[in-house]
């Protein structure tokens, strides 16, 4: 009688010892695990991640709202107007119109937004990207304070009073005082980040020991910046003198930033900070322990504290450093491009700011691109007005639809149909191998 330890006398070594790690079906035959990817995930989980990450939600809200941007376009075109009178005997009219305005206006808006081939000279045809670097410095530079902020679940409503602050700390010190260069402009640069660094500390203090919501500290903080800049422009330390009007003298040269690419362009050495503070804000909360603080304490502070972190501390060192950024953004417009202080320094930036973190899905490049993108916009629409007639106003309509469907994800999901997250089919698990059979 054969042992179950015996090998079988009908079945070749080779053949037995290969057996087990044969196939039991061929690759006609593979079954359910064919599309199996080498990580164990199937190629309907990796589409179903890719239709439901947010950065796909973030494209096409910026589709949906050109695309009414363009209704719009077409809706106060002259021409479209006529057409649409008669629209039922010549419907084709009416249609190619409606092509003709939005094409011509987007167009134009790309070209003075990015490259103009209609200008007379090379320096003209680049300058409307430069001018789009210009516009998006202060907004990269605010939406990472209000990006910043987010991460930690704080709501940073307050970057134009910091903004406000930030430009009056910079511009003081760069008509007042007399220092050599590069160290008179360092000095004006730290202070409008010490500027914004005050005013955004203010809420995270507030927040750390009574309790009080950041929304409403900020918002008051904002009108308290405003007319705080609207005194002082009155007073002598800070009107200029012989004018009745309320701005300031004029910044020293040794005070503001110096001009990238010549006296022909706008662009200025404040693009470089707002890269620099785009890496830093994306090593502190990707590579640093305090930015992993941040994280924790922004996606449960019960637990963050559970663990032993100083939730409190978080709060008011995250606003403080998100108020330095937005005095920086200050200081791009007070030391950049304006160069002389008044009470409409900071324009609507700091708002503008909130619609760029959330486009940007408060990550640091992609609040980099949003800036980008929303200062194209802002370049290309003054063109777009010049040279087609449709309202600049179109480019604020556009921007509120973007912050619109960026606060309603399932908005757009409904609109294209996309799956919502965590709700695709799970990875199934890779079958172990069948284990060898132990010879005797």
């Amino acid at each position: 009688m054969t042992s179950p330890a015996q090998p079988d006398p009908v079945q070749p070594d080779s053949a037995r010892s290969s057996a087990p790690d044969a196939p039991a079906h061929g690759p006609a035959d593979a079954g359910p695990d064919a599309d199996r990817r080498p990580d164990g995930r199937d190629q309907a989980g990796v589409v179903h991640q890719i239709l439901s990450s947010s950065w796909l939600l973030s494209l096409l809200a910026l589709l949906v709202a050109l695309v009414v941007g363009g209704v719009l376009i077409a809706m106060a075109d002259a021409r479209v107007q006529d057409a649409s009178g008669y629209f039922f005997a010549r419907p084709q009219d009416m249609l190619v119109a409606v092509w003709d305005a939005v094409r011509n206006a987007y167009v134009a808006m790309f070209n003075g937004a990015v490259y103009d081939p209609q200008a007379p000279s090379f320096q003209r045809s680049v300058r409307p990207l430069t001018e789009t670097l210009t516009v998006a410095t202060p907004l990269v530079l605010a939406g990472l304070g209000v990006a910043l902020a987010f991460r930690a679940s704080l709501f940073n409503i307050g970057a134009q009073g910091q903004i406000i602050m930030g430009a009056t700390f910079a511009a003081w010190i760069g008509f007042t005082w007399q220092l050599p260069p590069g160290v008179h402009l360092v000095l004006a640069v730290l202070a409008g980040l010490i500027g914004g660094a005050i005013w955004g500390g203010i809420p995270g203090f507030l927040r750390a020991r009574t309790g009080a919501h950041e929304v409403i500290v900020t918002i008051m903080l904002n009108y308290i910046a405003f007319y705080l800049l609207s005194y002082l422009l009155t007073t002598a330390a800070f009107q200029r003198p012989g004018s009745s009007n309320p701005v300031s003298s004029h910044l020293e040269p040794t005070a503001v930033y110096p001009l990238l690419l010549g006296p022909g362009f706008r662009l200025h050495a404040g693009f470089l900070v707002a890269l620099a503070a785009t890496v830093f804000v994306w090593w502190l909360l990707s590579r640093s322990t305090v930015g992993f603080r941040f994280r924790a304490v922004g996606a449960n502070p019960h637990a963050a504290r559970t663990a032993g972190m100083n939730v409190e501390w978080s709060y008011m060192l995250v606003m403080i450093i998100a108020g330095g950024l937005a005095g920086l953004a200050g200081t791009a417009q007070v030391m950049g491009t304006e160069r002389y202080l008044t009470a409409g320094i900071a324009a609507s930036i700091g708002f503008d700011a909130i619609t760029v973190a959330l486009l940007g899905r408060s990550r640091p490049w992609g609040v980099l691109l949003a800036g980008l993108l929303f200062g194209a916009l802002r370049a290309g629409g003054v063109t777009m007005q010049a040279r087609t007639g449709t309202p600049i106003d179109i480019v604020l309509v556009v921007q509120s639809v973007i912050v619109l469907l960026i606060a309603a994800p399932p908005l757009v999901r409904t609109i294209f149909r996309l799956p919502a997250p965590g709700k695709g089919r799970a990875p199934r698990p890779v079958a172990p191998a069948p284990a060898k059979e132990v010879q005797a």
